[in-house]
C-alpha cells in the first residue's frame, strides 16, 4: 500500500514539470514580445494548470521578478520537482521491489519445506530438472509479477492517468491528434512481445538442454574419455548449441523491430504535436501557445515508457499466472506418507517384527514382498541375503516408512510403526543406503550430518575409526577439513561408503541398517570394518543387507529372500546343515579362495 502511495506521489511531481516548462516558454514568448514592442497575448491556458503550479505562478507574479530571476527560479523549481519525484521513486522501489524479494524468499522456503515433506514415491515420478524449475524459474516469474510488473502497472496507470487528465483539460482536440499513434504503438508492442515470449520460452528450453548436456559431460568425463567419445560428445553439444544460436539470432531480429517501431510512433506523435500545435498558435486558435506545445511534447515523452511497458507487463502477468499455477499444483500435492491421527513420539527398543507383509510398487506394479513374516530380537545382528530384486532394499524402505505396507504390519518394540511419529521413528534408526550420497562439503561436516547440534571432534574421529576410514582421512591434504566435491567425486567408491558408515555410527541409534554398503571395498577392508562394527554394535539391533557372506561377522540370525518371500531362516550353522541355498553360496565363496563372491555367481 505504501508502494502505491509512493508511485502516485512520484508521478505527481513528474507531471508538474511539463506545466512549469510550459509557463517558462510562455514567459520567454512574452519577453520577446516586450523586446519587440509587440502587444502581449492573453494566456488563458495557465488556468488549467495544477493547483501547485498555480500557486508557484502566483508567487512569481506577486514578487514582480525580472525575466532572469524567473528563469533561475523556474529552473530551481524543475530541479526540486525532479528530486522529489526521484525520492519517491526510490521509496517506491524500496517498498514494492523489496516486498517482492520477501515474497520470493517465503515462496522458496515454502516449496523447499514441501519438497522435504513429500514421500519417496513422488521423487520417483518427477525429474530433478522439473523440481528445480519450480523453485527457481517459476518463483522468479512470480516475483517479477508481484514486484516489477505490479510496480510498472501502477506506474503506467498513474502516468497515463495524470497525463491524459491534464492534456484533455488543457486542449482535448490537440490531445486526440497527439495520442492517435499511441494505441497502434501499444498493439504493436503487445504483438511483438507475444512473439518474443514464445521465442524466449523456446530459447530457455534449448538453454536448459545445452546446460544439461554440458553438466552430464562434466560429470561423466571419465566415461567419455575411457570410451574415446570426446568427438561424438562435441558433435552432440555443437548441434544443441547450433539450435540455440539460430533461435537466439531469430529473437534478436524480432527485438530489432521493437525499438525502431517504438521510436517511429513516438516520433509521429511528437511531429503531430508540433505541426498541429504550431498551426493553432499561428492562427491563434483554441488558446494554444508555445508553452502548450512544450507541455504536450514532454507529456508524449513521459508516456513513451508506460505505453511500451503495457505489452511487457501483460506478458509478465501471463507468465506469472502459468508459473503460479505450476507452483500451486505442486504445493497442493499431499505426501502419501504422513503421521497418522494420534501418532506420537515413542522410545523404540530395537525388537523388529514383520507380520504377513506384502508390498507392490504402484508405478511399476512389481510385487516386491509377498506375505513376509520375520522376527528380530532386540540387540540381534541379522544378515539379509538374496538375489537382485528379491526385496531386500524394499524391506528396509518399509521399515523406515519411506513407503507404507500394502498388507500386514511392521512393529518395533511392540509399536506399530504407523502409530509412531515419522521423525521419532527415523531419528532412532541409522541407515546406510546402497547408493551413497555425500554433500559438497568437508569430510567432518559429512560425518556430522546426522547431528542437529555441534558435536565433539573426538566423537567424529571415533566414528571414522570404527568405519576404518580415519587413517585415510589423515592422509588427505586438509584431513577432516578436506572438501570432497560434489557427491564425493574426489573420493573412491570405498571411501565414500566408509564415510557414509561413519555418519550412521555417529548417530548412535538403537537400530542400524547397512544396505549393501560394502560393495566397493576389498575383502581385507571389509573384514576389518566388519570386525570393528561387531564391537561397536554390541547391544544394538543391526541389519546388514548383502549379496555376500561375511566370514568375520557372527550373526545371530540370517534370512535368505527370494522373489519377495522368505526362503531360509536360521543361524550360520543351521543353514549349512540345511544344505540349501545359503550352503551353496558358502561353498562358492570357499572355492574362491575365501574371497566373497556375488550371490548371483
Amino acid at each position: 500500500m505504501l508502494g502505491i502511495v509512493f508511485i502516485v506521489l512520484s508521478n505527481y511531481f513528474r507531471i508538474l514539470s511539463p506545466q512549469v516548462s510550459g509557463f517558462v516558454v510562455d514567459k520567454v514568448e512574452q519577453f520577446i514580445q516586450l523586446q519587440n514592442h509587440l502587444p502581449l497575448q492573453p494566456n488563458e491556458h495557465q488556468k488549467n494548470y495544477d493547483v501547485s503550479v498555480k500557486l508557484f505562478i502566483k508567487e512569481v507574479n506577486e514578487h514582480h521578478l525580472n525575466f532572469a530571476n524567473i528563469i533561475v527560479l523556474s529552473a530551481a523549481t524543475l530541479l526540486l520537482l525532479a528530486l522529489c519525484s526521484g525520492f519517491f521513486m526510490f521509496l517506491m522501489r524500496q517498498t514494492v521491489i523489496v516486498m517482492s524479494r520477501y515474497i520470493e524468499y517465503d515462496q522458496k522456503n515454502e516449496i523447499f519445506k514441501h519438497y522435504q515433506q513429500l514421500d519417496t514415491g513422488f521423487f520417483k515420478t518427477h525429474s530433478t530438472g522439473d523440481l528445480m524449475n519450480r523453485i527457481a524459474e517459476d518463483v522468479s516469474r512470480v516475483r517479477m509479477y508481484v514486484g516489477p510488473a505490479l510496480m510498472y502497472f501502477i506506474n503506467l496507470a498513474a502516468t497515463i492517468g495524470f497525463s491524459l487528465f491534464f492534456m484533455i483539460r488543457e486542449n482535448w482536440r490537440l490531445t486526440m491528434y497527439v495520442l492517435a499513434p499511441l494505441p497502434v504503438l501499444a498493439l504493436t508492442i503487445y504483438m511483438v512481445n507475444t512473439v518474443i515470449n514464445k521465442k524466449s520460452e523456446k530459447i530457455q528450453a534449448l538453454l536448459s538442454d545445452l546446460t544439461s548436456t554440458a553438466q552430464e559431460s562434466y560429470s561423466g568425463i571419465r566415461v567419455i574419455k575411457s570410451f574415446v567419445q570426446e568427438k561424438a560428445m562435441l558433435g552432440f553439444f555443437t548441434r544443441n548449441s547450433e539450435a540455440y544460436k539460430k533461435n537466439a539470432i531469430g529473437l534478436a531480429k524480432v527485438e530489432a523491430i521493437y525499438f525502431p517501431s517504438m521510436s517511429l510512433l513516438i516520433g509521429l506523435s511528437t511531429i503531430l504535436t508540433i505541426a498541429i500545435g504550431s498551426w493553432y498558435v499561428i492562427h491563434k486558435e483554441h488558446n494554444v501557445t508555445a508553452g502548450t506545445i512544450t507541455e504536450f511534447v514532454i507529456y508524449i515523452n513521459m508516456l513513451t515508457f508506460p505505453v511500451s511497458a503495457i505489452g511487457w507487463t501483460a506478458s509478465m502477468i501471463q507468465r506469472a499466472a502459468a508459473s503460479q499455477k505450476r507452483i500451486n499444483e505442486f504445493l497442493l500435492t499431499k505426501p502419501q506418507i504422513t503421521d497418522t491421527l494420534g501418532a506420537k513420539p515413542v522410545v523404540l527398543n530395537g525388537a523388529i517384527q514383520f507380520v504377513n507383509v506384502s508390498f507392490t510398487y504402484q508405478n511399476t506394479g512389481i510385487k516386491a514382498l509377498k506375505n513376509l513374516s520375520l522376527h528380530i530380537k532386540q540387540g540381534e545382528k541379522v544378515l539379509i541375503m538374496g538375489k537382485t530384486g528379491s526385496g531386500k532394499s524394499t524391506l528396509v524402505q518399509l521399515l523406515l516408512r519411506m513407503f507404507d505396507v500394502g498388507e500386514g504390519l511392521i512393529t518395533i518394540g511392540g509399536h506399530n510403526i504407523k502409530n509412531v511419529q515419522l521423525q521419532s521413528l527415523r531419528r532412532q534408526i541409522s541407515y546406510v543406503p546402497q547408493d551413497v550420497f555425500l554433500f559438497s562439503d568437508t569430510v567432518q561436516n559429512n560425518i556430522a550430518f546426522s547431528q542437529e547440534e555441534t558435536i565433539a571432534f573426538e566423537e567424529i574421529e571415533n566414528a571414522a575409526k570404527f568405519a576404518s576410514i580415519h587413517n585415510e582421512i589423515e592422509q588427505f591434504a586438509q584431513q577432516y577439513q578436506t572438501v570432497i566435491g560434489e557427491r564425493g567425486v574426489t573420493l573412491s567408491g570405498g571411501q565414500k561408503q566408509r564415510i557414509s558408515i561413519a555418519r550412521a555410527l555417529l548417530k548412535k541409534p538403537e537400530i542400524i541398517v547397512f544396505d549393501d554398503c560394502l560393495s566397493a571395498v576389498d575383502a581385507k577392508t571389509e573384514n576389518e570394518i566388519a570386525s570393528n562394527l561387531y564391537r561397536y554394535l554390541e547391544h544394538k539391533t543391526s541389519i546388514i543387507i548383502s549379496h555376500r557372506i561375511f566370514s568375520s561377522f557372527r550373526f545371530d540370525k540370517i534370512f535368505v529372500l527370494e522373489e519377495g518371500e522368505l526362503l531360509e531362516e536360521g543361524t550360520h550353522e543351521e543353514l549349512l546343515n540345511a544344505n540349501g541355498f545359503y550352503a551353496e553360496m558358502f561353498r562358492l565363496q570357499l572355492s574362491g579362495n575365501k574371497e566373497d563372491l556375488p550371490i548371483t555367481a
